[in-house]
């Protein structure tokens, strides 16, 4: 028998066990505790209703969590920490085509979509959030939504061959977040009125494409908006000196 057909020593087969189980009873408690902080938010819900729910001990939740706001603020971030990784947008630091770096940045909000359950329950737990504040959407936003929005308008700027952003910017930014937000919290909406939109094995993809769509034609109506208004202020002169000359 050579080496790698070795058994596994007694310690190493007391041992591995133990770890598949702990991350089982993290994994557990996690998805528990994102479930009941959605439905009933973080002061109506209690770590011995989680752990019960969970199959695990109270203690559990100490060991892998701290306390309860420990578990709370992971419930909160890890399920959508493989989908929101902290990297740069590539269009930051190279020129891309626009359809391209739409691309890349609806992948943030279409991504989620496959997580299922998990997905809309983050949803629903930040909108719990926000009524009932404990401080993590203000994290949130400073540390994820804030530098996403902001690479936007550099994308927007390049665009457009704006030297910086303007409000019309910002509006056209928030507009076009909007178009990926809406996949989430109007999901129940899309459900109701046209199911076969999310049941297709597609539909991910399709989402995807379509929104890059939608932002496109947002940007180049911006783009004909913004030349009409500049038409419109070098032709203003024109007409007063026409009508000051037929007077």
């Amino acid at each position: 028998m050579t080496d790698q057909q070795l058994p596994p020593s007694p310690e190493e087969a007391t041992r591995a066990p133990g770890r598949a189980d702990g991350e089982a009873t993290r994994e557990r408690l996690l998805l528990t505790g994102l479930r009941l902080f959605a439905q009933r938010g973080f002061s109506a819900t209690s770590t011995r209703e989680i752990a019960q729910a969970a199959g695990a001990n109270v203690a559990a939740i100490a060991y892998h969590f701290g306390d309860k706001a420990g578990l709370y603020r992971a419930a909160f971030f890890e399920p959508l920490c493989d989908t929101q990784a902290e990297i740069e947008p590539p269009w930051l630091t190279r020129d891309m085509p626009l359809d391209e770096a739409f691309a890349h940045y609806f992948a943030v909000f279409v991504e989620p979509l496959n997580q299922g359950e998990s997905s809309r329950l983050c949803v629903q737990l930040r909108m719990r959030e926000m009524l009932e504040p404990t401080g993590l959407w203000a994290e949130e936003i400073a540390n994820d939504i804030r530098p996403l929005h902001e690479a936007l308008l550099v994308l927007l700027m390049r665009a457009l061959a704006l030297p910086q952003p303007d409000d019309d910017l910002q509006r056209l930014a928030l507009c076009i977040s909007a178009l990926g937000v809406h996949l989430h919290v109007g999901r129940d909406v899309a459900d109701a009125v046209a199911p076969q939109l999310h049941q297709d094995p597609e539909a991910n993809a399709k989402w995807a494409q379509c929104l890059v769509w939608q932002a496109q034609a947002m940007v180049e109506a911006e783009r004909l908006r913004r030349k009409a208004q500049r038409d419109e202020a070098l032709l203003k002169p024109r007409r007063a000196r026409a009508g000051a000359t037929k007077q």
